[in-house]
């Protein structure tokens, strides 16, 4: 008995060194990653603008259907749930509002990045850890090339850009697709709908929405980005790491999620 409790006691104890490690790992891969990005280029380093072109057609051109899709049906399914609950209230007009203030604030910004850890955050891992697989990245170190510099910054850049940009036009589609269900299904008249959702929605709605995916989209690039530079052994393993990139990012984008929408409850 008293074994296994040591056991117990010491598996406890290498979870926890492990997960500290994981978290020290990813805070200096940030720094890293802030510091090429936003600091070498004021010391005279710029950074190369083709690769950060090329990344955002990838990250952000190359999603604008997926993320448009799925926000579109975000915003009908949002209409008819809002509706059965405000229909009963006899404020079946109030649809607009509730679906355009849920959509800018909390919805859109975070369907997109969901969306995004799963296409790109995936795409990042298995693209660095197959070049760290091949020594690659050991190449690149060989010929006094920074890996961070020349492989994350680039994606750094592009998906701190697009994301963004991906979201904004996420709320718009989440906003159409309510209006379009309001007005052809659920019979509300579209005056009284569009004034109704302007009247609700306000800067500071867009604005949080904004923020939430800047902070979305480091996630994604970081997650990915340490878990192919820490791959060791075959493509069994990258494979494994890919996967790893799409759980642990969409998981500390729905936490990161909550501290944001609990901060802008509390001080907006």
């Amino acid at each position: 008995m008293f074994g296994s409790i040591g056991r117990k006691g010491f598996e406890l104890k290498d979870s926890a060194e492990t997960f500290l490690k994981e978290v020290s790992g990813i805070w200096f891969l940030t720094r890293e990653t802030l510091y090429c990005s936003f600091i070498e280029p004021l010391k005279g380093k710029p950074n190369k603008w083709g690769p950060v072109w090329v990344q955002m057609e990838e990250v952000g051109v190359k999603s604008t259907v997926i993320v448009f899709l799925v926000a579109f049906l975000i915003g009908v399914i949002l209409a008819f749930q809002t509706a059965y609950q405000l229909e009963q209230l006899g404020a079946l007009e109030f649809v607009g509002a509730l679906v355009g203030v849920a959509v800018t604030r909390e919805l859109g910004p975070l369907m997109t990045a969901l969306v995004m850890a799963g296409r790109v955050g995936a795409s990042f891992t298995a693209e660095m850890g197959t070049m760290k697989v091949s020594d690659e990245i050991l190449a690149l170190e060989t010929m006094a090339l920074n890996p961070v510099k020349f492989l994350i910054t680039p994606r750094f850049l592009a998906i701190l850009i697009m994301l963004p940009c991906l979201t904004v036009m996420a709320d718009l589609m989440g906003i159409l697709g309510g209006f379009f269900i309001g007005v052809t299904t659920l019979g509300i008249d579209p005056t009284p709908y569009i004034d109704n959702s302007l009247d609700r929605m306000q800067l500071k709605d867009f604005v949080s929405g904004i923020i939430k995916s800047i902070v979305f989209a480091g996630i994604i690039v970081m997650v990915g980005s340490y878990l192919a530079f820490v791959i060791e052994g075959g493509a069994e393993k990258v494979g494994q790491n890919t996967r790893s990139s799409v759980v642990v990012s969409m998981i500390l984008i729905i936490i990161a999620d909550l501290f944001f929408t609990a901060i802008f409850f509390f001080f907006t």
